[in-house]
């Protein structure tokens, strides 16, 4: 893949306008924007069709995390929708995730269109192990965890996982290319960690293994957006 086509930019903002003026002026760098629980609640699905007339891809980043009746509810509406891909939370479960990834898939064929790529979510960026140990309750080490959760989500079916770009290098061998692994929490090194805890600079997410990167903050804290992403993709390149 191109430098552009491993990024997912994130729209993380409130109004409809501002989400497409950002899809307008970064269209030529990047294909594929994430909308999450903010701007999707704020101003509703048709956020997802705008961008889809303008060419562009949507990962919708809403994390579905309920029983599996209501999750599978949810992927059809993902792809009624269009995107090009969604995510679950692997701390529903494996049935919950199963009937996901097979009723998507059943629709799908039935509708005669094309499936949106599914993802399973393991452990929040912002979760450290002290974190996942004393206030999660979970008194395991994280990458066994991480390894744990995508392995429930190769098993039900799905296409790949979110994890931290830490994480990604020791997916990666276990799960083979296929698996597809998208990382948040990329940060150059000229930029700052904010709230994300277990974070790498893009050129590192990319060399243990990670298929797509989501870059928000790194970006748009910058003076000057664009040429912050053009310097990404440069460091992408050089990966």
């Amino acid at each position: 893949m191109k430098p552009g086509e491993r990024i997912i930019l994130a729209l993380d903002v409130s109004g409809y306008d501002e989400a497409i003026d950002i899809v307008r002026k970064f269209r030529e760098e990047v294909d594929i924007f994430k909308i999450g629980p903010e701007l999707f609640t704020s101003v509703g699905p048709g956020i997802v069709e705008e961008i889809n007339s303008i060419g562009k891809k949507v990962f919708l980043d809403l994390k579905f995390h309920d029983i599996p009746n209501t999750v599978c509810k949810c992927a059809v509406a993902a792809a009624k929708l269009g995107v090009f891909m969604f995510n679950v939370h692997t701390l529903g479960g494996l049935e919950m995730m199963k009937q996901a990834a097979r009723t998507l898939t059943e629709f799908c064929l039935e509708k005669n269109i094309e499936r949106p790529m599914l993802i399973g979510v393991t452990i929040l960026t912002s979760i450290d192990q002290a974190a996942l140990r004393d206030e999660l309750g979970i008194n395991i080490r994280m990458s066994t965890h991480v390894k744990y959760l995508a392995e429930l989500a190769r098993r039900a079916g799905l296409d790949g996982v979110v994890a931290s770009p830490e994480d990604a290098e020791i997916i990666r061998p276990r799960f083979g290319k296929d698996f597809l692994i998208i990382t948040p929490g990329i940060r150059p090194s000229w930029t700052a960690a904010d709230d994300q805890k277990r974070i790498l600079a893009p050129r590192d997410a990319l060399r243990r293994g990670a298929d797509y990167l989501v870059i928000g903050r790194a970006v748009f804290s910058q003076p000057d957006p664009v040429r912050a992403l053009k310097r990404i993709k440069e460091e992408i390149a050089g990966a």
